[in-house]
């Protein structure tokens, strides 16, 4: 079913008006949390004024350089989607132990030693795809919404005393009832501006109470670039850096899984028709982080991750344009210079950005739970997914062993998205260690690859047992597959007169389950299409019969096909029913996939 609320695909180009409006709203709301977490950090860690002015001015700059950076995509780096970056304040307890216990140097070093795990993570980020799956991904991003909103209901009351008591509900009600209203009624170019209308609306009406701060604004400065503040690095490595990298380690890792669920929420928002997620993509965002990080480090600032509103805001927009990310980044890279300009986005009272940010929030936490069905959910993932949503509330609540845990493993792990991420990363674990021992081949992709698979398969089905009609179908199956997979265009190298090189693909097959199903993994070189989404394109693509009629009897004898594309690999993960579903042999599949 095709995505029509989609006005603007990635590598489409609304008018430059429309795609700096979308910025500047976007970059509005979320300009106050970027500068909010070294604010928090250094007054915590009493680092000293000048060191917070250049954190906070080194914080814009480097969440505008890498917001451009995921939308344009530079060397395999970055989405090539509009996902905003900012400061994340999932690091805000091991900054502060790092600031206290070794200075702002010591944090700027953690930081750059810490987004090199990062880089390796993207790189190899198809060795960890058992663990990090979109299940676990939907959860983290479930528990954004979760881990987020005591914040924004804290904004409710950030009044100046004085203030008449309805001035907070009605600004905070105008806001809330605006967007709503028209996210709900409006078509065509006023969903655009949805956002926009409420925050204006609200802010209007807040400032008929007197909460709009123009005094702020009034006095900031309209250029300028912090006097010092740079720390420096400090490369002694002593046992103050040995005992919190670790910690850094740690949280890194929970904002790499917060990155490749956004990278994958919101490419299922970016395009009119639905695609099957693009793991080259995520993989860039990963890296995208990782060059984040280490220019935060390189900064000696905080780190930075991307900021999942940005994927709200696509859904209830349409526009999912490059040019959107693009202008994100430059209106940072200049308010880090117009300190005027940041002053009139953080005057806007917290009410009214509470109320706006409670309608991302509630369509992000909508976005997880679609992953997590996406994915598949059995009774099995249902376990996974309810046990760690409920962990992850239960730490960020404080009610499970708060005081058991101690102030540091109660702060880093006070946090719901870590603590239900981690959560769902163990359970994961132990599913994979539960489901039984694979076997598997390793060969060259091509079509005598099948006498081989065949054989493996046989071995299979005879020591589970399955019946003459279901050990076909699980044949059938792997014929098909690898028949598509050999069929994939690779793209090789050219040789001297301008030709593509073939070059030689290798293959390796596995298989695990019970007598009730099985569940095959085809690992292969790299290829251009999508079996998921050549599958689902089928009515559209009636061009070449041979290749349709495989991925029909493909989608005829499989449970389930999913296609998996990374740098370097193509995994696909095919289920296969072991009962006999009704189909008693391959000429039943023929029948009724010609019929």
């Amino acid at each position: 079913m095709s995505n029509t609320s989609v006005r603007y695909e990635p590598h489409e180009r609304p008018p430059q008006a429309l795609a700096f409006g979308l910025a500047l709203q976007q970059g509005a709301v979320c300009l106050a949390g970027i500068v909010i977490t070294p604010i928090i950090v250094i007054r915590a860690a009493d680092g000293g004024e000048p060191y917070l002015s250049w954190a906070v001015f080194a914080a814009l700059l480097v969440s505008g350089l890498t917001t451009a950076l995921q939308a344009v995509r530079v060397w395999g780096v970055g989405a090539g989607y509009p996902l905003l970056m900012g400061t994340s304040a999932a690091f805000i307890a091991v900054c502060v132990a790092a600031i206290a216990e070794g200075g702002p140097a010591m944090l700027a070093t953690l930081v750059l030693i810490a987004a090199m795990f990062q880089f390796a993570l993207a790189a190899r980020l198809a060795w960890l795809r058992k663990l990090i799956t979109p299940t676990v991904a939907g959860v983290v991003i479930m528990l954004i919404a979760v881990t987020v909103m005591p914040v924004v209901f804290d904004m409710l009351k950030e009044v100046p005393e004085g203030t008449a008591p309805i001035a907070a509900p009605v600004s905070t009600l105008s806001t809330l009832v605006v967007i709503v209203f028209l996210s709900l009624k409006a078509s065509g170019s006023v969903r655009l501006w949805v956002p926009v209308i409420g925050l204006l609306v609200g802010s209007a009406v807040a400032s008929a109470f007197g909460l709009y701060d123009f005094g702020r604004v009034a006095e900031a400065d309209w250029f300028g670039v912090p006097d010092g503040g740079w720390p420096g690095l400090d490369l002694s490595f002593g046992p103050t850096f040995w005992a919190l990298l670790p910690a850094f380690v740690f949280v890194t890792l929970i904002g790499a899984i917060e990155t490749i669920g956004d990278a994958s929420a919101v490419q299922g928002v970016a395009w009119r028709q639905p695609r099957a997620v693009d793991f080259r993509a995520v993989q860039g965002a990963v890296a995208a982080d990782g060059a984040g990080n280490f220019l935060s480090g390189i900064a000696g600032t905080v780190p930075n991750t991307t900021y999942s509103s940005s994927i709200a805001i696509t859904e209830i927009t349409g526009v999912a344009a490059r040019s959107v990310g693009v202008w994100i980044g430059v209106i940072f890279v200049a308010v880090a210079f117009i300190p005027k300009a940041a002053a009139v986005l953080l005057a806007i009272p917290g009410p009214v950005a509470a109320a706006y940010l409670t309608v991302l929030l509630a369509i992000l936490f909508v976005l997880g739970m679609k992953m997590v069905i996406r994915d598949g959910v059995d009774y099995r993932t249902g376990v996974i997914v309810g046990v760690s949503f409920w962990v992850g509330v239960g730490f960020q609540q404080q009610v499970v062993f708060a005081e058991q845990l101690g102030e540091w493993w109660g702060s880093l792990l006070g946090n719901g998205m870590t603590s239900g991420g981690l959560t769902a990363i163990l359970l994961t674990f132990a599913l994979q260690a539960m489901s039984g021992r694979r076997r598997r081949i390793e060969t060259t992709l091509n079509e005598a690859a099948l006498t081989k698979v065949d054989a493996l398969l046989g071995d299979f089905t005879k020591r589970r047992k399955w019946n003459e009609a279901a050990a076909n179908r699980l044949r059938a199956t792997a014929e098909e597959t690898l028949l598509t997979l050999i069929d994939q265009p690779t793209g090789g190298e050219e040789n001297d007169d301008g030709a593509q090189a073939e070059t030689e693909r290798r293959l390796r097959v596995s298989v695990r389950g019970s007598r009730d199903s099985a569940e095959m993994e085809f690992i292969a070189g790299p290829g251009h299409q999508n079996l998921e989404d050549m599958i689902v394109l089928l009515p559209d693509a009636p061009h070449d019969l041979e290749r349709e009629s495989s991925l029909r009897l493909l989608r005829h004898y499989a449970a389930s096909v999913h296609h998996q594309q990374y740098h370097g690999s193509d995994i696909v993960i095919v289920h296969v029913d072991g009962d006999d579903g009704g189909t008693d042999s391959a000429d039943s599949a023929d029948s009724k996939s010609s019929g």
